[in-house]
């Protein structure tokens, strides 16, 4: 693809996007609103994403390498301290950050603390979503309370659910990238392995089907992602708990609860990859995995 695009003399710009903020802000949703495809989890509960998700967004104008990051919160665990370094490593090294932010003025002092400590150089972009939720004559002083004083370019009103005001958002964003030839093939919606995918959709499923601690307690890791000519595909996965009450839980009785489990994901998994799935579970204790920093770095926390 050429650096001049056909609307014009303008140059094609390509570079890096991370979008930042607190947790259950909406990022993963944004994400997947941009893109026009389903790339990474969407639940109701906190700290969905635990790892770095990235979508190639491409048109005749730029190509945005769209980083989703783990929700930033205070740190209790070492596993909260991994997904924080994370964040801050993609913000780092961003052409531009998008800090999402809730439209409430309540949250907005508190949000906007974020935006201080975005590390970096990059233009920061503030994208005030969920506005279908307030009156929009709020909307105004509140963009100009965010801007004021801080080192945010824009703020941007969206509502990433209804796919309001996400043409300007692209628009803003674009004219903050470095001219640039392409960075993938324009064709390419990810640079992540299926396999990645595979385990984050089987996360997905366990968070939407249990409650409390025990969502949180779960790290799953793909032992085997076997691709055939012939028949369906076999991944074999781990859902590693820390005690054995979770893992009973997550079995339940007489395996029911894993059955519900292996076919609701099944099912995900064939949607994603387009094709047939045989799926193993399994379910193994490693206690206390969230707060020591071998097993996180074993189950690839930190990697991006």
């Amino acid at each position: 693809m050429s650096l001049q695009h056909a609307e014009g003399d303008s140059p094609f710009r390509a570079g890096y996007v991370a979008l930042v903020g607190r947790a259950n802000v909406g990022k993963s949703t944004l994400l997947n609103a941009l893109l026009g495809h389903k790339l990474t989890a969407v639940t109701r509960k906190p700290q969905t994403t635990r790892f770095l998700v990235r979508g190639i967004l491409t048109n005749p104008r730029s190509q945005m390498i769209l980083e989703d990051t783990p929700g930033i919160l205070d740190p209790r665990q070492a596993i909260d301290k991994a997904m924080l370094r994370l964040a801050q490593s993609a913000a780092r090294n961003a052409d531009v950050v998008l800090l999402l932010v809730s439209p409430w003025r309540n949250m907005v002092e508190q949000e906007l603390s974020t935006a201080s400590k975005i590390p970096g150089k990059a233009p920061v972009l503030v994208g005030i979503n969920k506005i279908d939720l307030v009156r929009k004559v709020e909307l105004l002083p509140l963009i100009a309370d965010l801007i004021k004083g801080t080192r945010i370019k824009e703020a941007i009103p969206i509502s990433a659910k209804h796919h309001d005001g996400l043409d300007l958002l692209t628009e803003r964003i674009e004219a903050c990238l470095p001219p640039s030839s392409p960075l993938y093939p324009p064709d390419q919606l990810t640079d992540q392995p299926e396999r990645f995918f595979a385990a984050e959709i089987l996360r997905e499923q366990i968070l939407q089907r249990y409650r409390q601690e025990v969502p949180y307690a779960t790290a799953v890791q793909i032992e085997e992602f076997k691709e055939r000519s012939s028949g369906k595909d076999l991944i074999r996965a781990v859902v590693w708990v820390e005690r054995e009450s979770q893992k009973r839980i997550l079995i339940g009785k007489h395996g029911s609860a894993l059955k519900r489990l292996g076919i609701a994901a099944r099912r995900e998994l064939e949607l994603f990859l387009g094709r047939e799935v045989y799926l193993e579970l399994w379910v193994k204790i490693r206690p206390g995995w969230r707060d020591r920093e071998a097993d996180l770095s074993q189950l690839g926390f930190g990697r991006s």
